[in-house]
């Protein structure tokens, strides 16, 4: 009789143990999935900053001889 509140608290206990991990699972997964899409706007942002830049560049001497 002496096991079994051990074997009862070792089944919840492995039970709270898999519901962790599967927990600690999907969380890294979408800390993944968030960081992929945070890389994905950096490079747009990266474009627009180069497309900006030529276009002021190209305005510079206009504003200059106006």
């Amino acid at each position: 009789m002496a096991n079994e509140p051990d074997s009862i608290v070792l089944a919840i206990l492995r039970q709270i143990d898999q519901r962790t991990e599967r927990m600690a699972e999907d969380l890294h997964d979408r800390v993944t999935a968030v960081e992929e899409g945070l890389a994905g706007v950096n490079r747009r942002l990266d474009r627009l900053e180069v497309r900006v830049d030529r276009i002021e560049k190209r305005l510079e001497p206009s504003v200059v001889t106006h």
